[in-house]
């Protein structure tokens, strides 16, 4: 359990680092049924491969002992959204060509080399500069700048 915590601080500290250095860092999410994505959840094969969240310095998150909490919008939705630490199979930036790796017991390789699912798309995603079939369906895209623009844009008709 100690050892579970503490997993769960380096991946929280791994996380951070990543985004102060590259401004955009990538989580690779297993499938788990305390897994909160909106009301979206998971959809297709991602129960099965995991789903790859993209966050930034200018979305609004909290990582606290129990895991990451955020409002993701998907579409035009804004959803509530809560992963917890166990969850969290990679953490990653092809930006900087980092990654970081983890599992529980239950997704530890059987020999020295095999991946598991999930796992082995985020390193393989990263080898190929994101451009991997699955890396690009499981990506979770949004667009802050249009996003952005559109609000200031309502603020100044608003004036």
């Amino acid at each position: 359990m100690e050892n579970e915590g503490r997993l769960n601080n380096l991946k929280k500290h791994i996380f951070y680092e990543i985004l102060d250095m590259a401004e955009r860092v990538m989580v690779l999410v297993r499938y788990s049924p305390d897994v909160v994505i909106g009301s979206r959840g998971f959809m297709g094969d991602e129960k099965e491969t995991g789903i790859i969240l993209v966050f930034n310095p200018g979305m609004r998150f909290d990582w606290d002992e129990y895991g990451l909490s955020a409002t993701l919008v998907f579409g035009s939705a804004p959803q509530k959204c809560f992963i917890p630490a166990a969850s969290i199979a990679a953490v990653y930036s092809p930006d900087i060509n980092v990654q970081f790796v983890a599992g529980g017991p239950e997704h530890q390789a059987k020999e020295p080399g095999q991946s598991t699912a999930g796992i082995g798309n985020a390193q393989t995603a990263l080898k190929n500069g994101m451009r991997t079939e699955a890396a690009e369906k499981n990506i979770i895209n949004v667009d802050f700048v249009h996003k952005k623009k559109l609000e200031e844009d309502e603020r100044s008709q608003g004036d």
